[in-house]
């Protein structure tokens, strides 16, 4: 432990630091948590200047005034003072207790900041502020005398480079700020700026004042989405309208934030006002809480505002009032009052007569014509106006409807005094919510799995379902206009706005610790859970737990769900999941995630598997527990030809070995791992990441002096080189591995270094070297040494090597030993029935009957392996297959079918970096190109895959291009006739070398032809 001052080591348990004689600061660890915030940071300008020539006393008397008229503005609209740095401050809005209003406030509060410090008389003291809202992480620092509410995080540091930027007298605000306040504050954009310490200019706004807007406009300005449903509320409603020509009816709308209340009173004080209804309407703010009598004086003013546009003069009203009532009034709308005789009065008695006046005059308007008064946010009243409000509500008039909204935890306590009724707010049903989901996206079915999974992830709530979506589209996850939004990538996660951040956080807040404590293993369990493992988790006594779970259930936050199999609990929406989850400081779900791995490992009855061991452990930091569960979950997903999560899982073990302290176990470990995982790197098509494991484990081999696994490593390397690189290379390279692993002893790692050195050979045109070290592979693993590397199956690289012998004789023409070997690779294919091999076999398959020229059958052979190779993300031979089945359609003449299967295999192996399915697709896309009569795109694609082969050694894919050009380039005059008849020659030339038959009988039958019709031209 160090002293905060000094940094001196200190005990746990001294006082006091030694050194510099500083309290000792503890930091409750319970209490730090993740928010999400406003910061303020202000200061006065030129302080240093302002107090350099005076006497510590006097510079203290001189700055005191404005610091003072800063934590008066702060604590005015509910902020917190977290720091005094001497000539200004820190405030945080939206802690300790969260608010969705937080951006607002501290606008609100930056606003009267500026006004109270140049109030003061003083010109020399001008400050200036910086706002920006974002995650901190926010904690208690005691000493011994008090406790300090602190924050810290990267946001903090951008609100103060804020104040630095801003000139005299002026409120700066981040981008993330405006947001969250447009429309209740005015804001100016001064465009990008350079701030120190940030890389990038960024989005600045100057505040230019409040906005006269209430709150329900700006959300009415925002809202894209039409009402919808409310059926049940919508008739209890009506239903009180019919009432009221007998009495007065007091209706209170009653949900969280976001659940539609404001939407559903206006929609409904609406069609009151078209039926004849005067309609008075004000708002509760969260700014004036602290201003006694600001929620009354909205309504006496929206009571004039209707009196300038009706025809009754309601002036007539106020006339009408005793005098004392009307000085009453005068007071309440800040009126100069000179009256003796109210300033005479006690202050019970002139609060008295505000509420007697305020009655008089809604029931003088009720008298005249029927009305309805919808006060809106009761959350926020200030505490005199709620008393007024609560005599309102209790009149004996009819033709009243006295209408309120409120939070649940604002509902005042004189409700049912007044007998009113009381409606709650529930989120829409799933109709109601996909019919609000299709008027902001469209009525496109192709949009059903995205709203689908929006109505899971909101819970239907009405502005979750608007602002998940307006987050889509600012995003560029959805374009288009409003009603017609079409999804232009996937989404892996839809996220938490910002603007609903502040929303789900404040409802959280009004759990207490002990369950706000459950809630959070819950959360870190997932979206549900069992309660015999929350139990188990969680080691609460029984009814404590009980009690914690019964009042998260009542709240409608972690609500218990009716099973057989088991008692089981879930989240209401997801997103109060992941709110919770993310107020967690890291240490804290260190914690939790500990403690939940180890109630799993615990629990005999529990069968999930090493995956959600490998979740746990990973988020508890317990690296050695990941790499082991890591590495079993990616097993796992290899049994079940899941490549792309085992890839996944194969990272997640590495990463975590790589964690752990360096020794020389660890790094055999980390290599053996690499040569594990290289399966799912190759069967998921992952090329360049494939050799890159290779590297990665030869270095770590060398580093070790380890020569049995750098041959490993180098055989891995080796594979790749035949996919990524060029056939010189992987020619080079695959002597030199098979060499050293017939030095090293190790038959396994020796048969994969013939086999892939029998492919780099095939891929260099060289078949008949080829076809002897494919045998020789094939009979060590064909006889009783029959052995492969660790993690994979003999039998699965002799497939490989009947595959590609069965390529080979089809290429050399020698379809009988094709055949024998292509029943080989589908015998063990049937066997095993593994995805991957069934695969293989099909691609051999294929192959062989496109070289007995039975492309109808090659097609049908090619097409359900492309389709399996798809499913189980086989991608490593969806280029291949494709381009295959793409030469199958062209050899039947379905030339349009074959370009467009040629062109997807093209551009799924660059995707790949599979170098020869580039060009083999390539060569024949031109032929069908060709064959569509686009001659000129044929000849230049066909040229370019000629020079390409050439250049990087491709000589039996050059002798198919130039066989290619030949049949694409039109006799048509000497100099073509010219070109074909040395196109020609080169390819027979090329595959008489490589032993190519097939190519080079076609190639000669062709310039027979060509010479017996003209005559040999030169």
């Amino acid at each position: 432990m160090h002293c905060f001052a000094c940094q001196s080591a200190i005990d746990s348990d001294d006082s006091w630091c030694s050194k510099c004689g500083a309290a000792v600061r503890r930091r409750a660890d319970p209490d730090s948590e993740r928010r999400f915030v406003t910061i303020l940071r202000a200061d006065v300008i030129d302080s240093t200047g302002l107090v350099a020539e005076l006497e510590p006393e006097e510079a203290v008397s001189r700055l005191e005034p404005a610091l003072a008229a800063m934590r008066g503005a702060v604590r005015q609209f509910g902020g917190i003072v977290s720091k005094e740095l001497g000539d200004g401050l820190a405030a945080v809005f939206g802690a300790p207790i969260a608010d969705d209003n937080h951006a607002p406030l501290a606008c609100h509060a930056a606003i009267e900041l500026v006004r109270r410090v140049g109030s003061l008389g003083d010109p020399g003291l001008q400050v200036r502020v910086g706002l920006h809202s974002g995650h901190v992480v926010a904690y208690m620092v005691a000493s011994e005398f008090s406790k300090v509410y602190e924050i810290g995080g990267a946001a903090q540091h951008l609100a103060a480079r804020l104040e630095a930027a801003a000139e005299a007298n002026q409120i700066y605000v981040s981008e993330a700020c405006q947001k969250l306040a447009d429309g209740h504050v005015r804001f100016e954009a001064l465009g990008r700026k350079v701030l120190r310490g940030f890389n990038e200019p960024l989005p600045v706004y100057r505040v230019v004042g409040a906005s006269d807007l209430s709150s329900w406009r700006v959300r009415r300005a925002r809202s894209v989405s039409r009402f919808v449903d409310r059926t049940t509320e919508r008739a209890l409603l009506a239903r009180a309208a019919e009432r009221s020509s007998a009495s007065r009816q007091t209706v209170l709308l009653i949900g969280d934030a976001g659940i539609g209340k404001s939407r559903l009173a206006h929609e409904f004080a609406q069609e009151l006002k078209a039926d004849g209804w005067r309609l008075i309407d004000a708002e509760c703010s969260p700014n004036l809480q602290g201003v006694p009598f600001s929620a009354l004086k909205r309504a006496i003013l929206s009571i004039f505002e209707v009196a300038a546009r009706d025809s009754d003069s309601l002036v007539d009203i106020r006339k009408e009032l005793p005098a004392i009532h009307q000085l009453a009034i005068d007071s309440i709308l800040d009126i100069p009052v000179a009256d003796h005789r109210w300033s005479e009065l006690e202050p019970y008695a002139r609060a008295r007569a505000i509420s007697d006046a305020s009655c008089a005059i809604v029931q003088s308007l009720a008298f005249q014509q029927r009305t309805v008064l919808l006060i809106e946010d009761l959350h926020w009243i200030d505490r005199a106006s709620d008393a007024v409000v609560a005599a309102i509500a209790s009149l004996q008039s009819p033709n009243l409807i006295v209408f309120l909204t409120s939070r649940p935890n604002g509902m005042p306590e004189w409700i049912a005094r007044c007998h009113a009724e009381v409606i709650a707010m529930r989120p829409l049903d799933d109709d109601s919510g996909l019919a609000m989901l299709a008027d902001m996206l469209g009525p496109s079915a192709m949009n059903t799995d995205l709203k689908n999974r929006i109505i899971s992830h909101t819970a239907n709530v009405p502005l979750f379902l608007e602002e998940v979506c307006r987050g889509l589209k600012d995003s560029g996850t959805l374009r288009g206009q409003w009603g017609d939004l079409a999804l232009v990538r996937p989404i892996d996660e839809l996220g938490i706005p910002t603007s609903i951040q502040g929303v789900i956080a404040a409802r959280l807040d009004r759990v207490s610790r002990q369950e706000r404590s459950v809630l959070q293993i819950a959360a870190a369990l997932g979206p549900r859970s069992s309660v015999m493992m929350l139990r188990n988790v969680a080691a609460l006594p029984e009814d404590i737990l009980q009690d914690c779970l019964g009042a998260l259930d009542r709240a409608e936050i972690l609500v218990r769900i009716d099973s057989e199999l088991e008692d089981s609990i879930e989240f209401q929406h997801e997103m109060v999941r992941q709110v919770t989850y993310e107020s967690m400081v890291e240490k804290v779900r260190e914690n939790i995630h500990g403690r939940i791995l180890a109630a799993f490992e615990s629990d005999e009855t529990w069968s999930d598997g090493p995956d959600t061991l490998c979740y746990h452990a990973m988020r508890a930091k317990d690296w050695l527990k990941a790499f082991g569960y890591g590495r079993g979950a990616a097993q796992k997903c290899l049994v079940r030809s899941a490549y792309a999560d085992a890839v996944d899982y194969f990272g997640i073990a590495m990463s975590s070995l790589d964690k752990m302290p360096m020794t020389l176990s660890r790094e055999a470990d980390a290599i053996d791992l690499r040569m594990e995982a290289r399966m799912a790197f190759i069967w998921s098509g992952q090329v360049a990441e494939w050799i890159d494991l290779g590297k990665e484990a030869e270095r770590r081999a060398s580093g070790i002096d380890d020569i049995g696994r750098k041959v490993a490593a180098m055989t891995v390397m080796a594979g790749g080189q035949n996919f990524y690189g060029t056939p010189t290379e992987a020619v080079a390279l695959g002597q030199e591995v098979v060499g050293l692993a017939e030095k090293s002893g190790n038959p396994g790692w020796r048969n994969l270094a013939q086999y892939n050195l029998g492919q780099a050979y095939f891929l260099a045109g060289r078949y008949r070297e080829a076809e002897q070290m494919l045998a020789q592979g094939r009979a060590n693993l064909m006889g009783p040494e029959a052995s492969a590397p660790f993690a994979t199956p003999p039998k699965y690289t002799l497939l490989l090597c009947c595959m590609m012998k069965s390529f080979t004789h089809t290429v050399m023409g020698e379809l009988d030993a094709a055949e024998q070997f292509q029943q080989q690779a589908s015998a063990i294919a049937e066997e095993t029935n593994r995805p991957y091999d069934r695969v293989a076999a099909a691609y051999s398959g294929g192959w062989l009957m496109l070289g007995r020229n039975e492309p109808a059958a090659a097609a049908a052979i090619l097409e359900d392996g492309f389709v399996l190779a798809q499913k189980h993300g086989i991608r490593l031979f969806v280029p291949v297959l494709a381009c295959h089945l793409g030469i199958a359609y062209l050899e039947q003449g379905l030339f349009d079918r074959a370009r467009g299967m040629l062109a997807e295999a093209r551009e799924e192996a660059k995707a790949v970096g599979y170098t020869s399915a580039v060009l083999r697709s390539s060569i024949y896309l031109a032929l069908a190109t060709f064959r569509l009569g686009d001659v000129q795109a044929a000849q230049n694609m066909l040229r370019e895959a000629r020079n390409t082969a050439r250049q990087q050694g491709f000589s039996g894919l050059e002798a198919e291009a130039l066989l290619g050009e030949a049949v694409v380039t039109p006799p048509t005059d000497a100099a073509n006739k010219a070109a074909i008849i040395v196109a020609l020659r080169a390819a027979i030339a090329i595959a008489s070398e490589s032993g190519a038959l097939p190519l080079q009988h076609k190639a000669e039958a062709m310039l027979t032809e060509m010479l017996a019709r003209g005559g040999e031209l030169t």
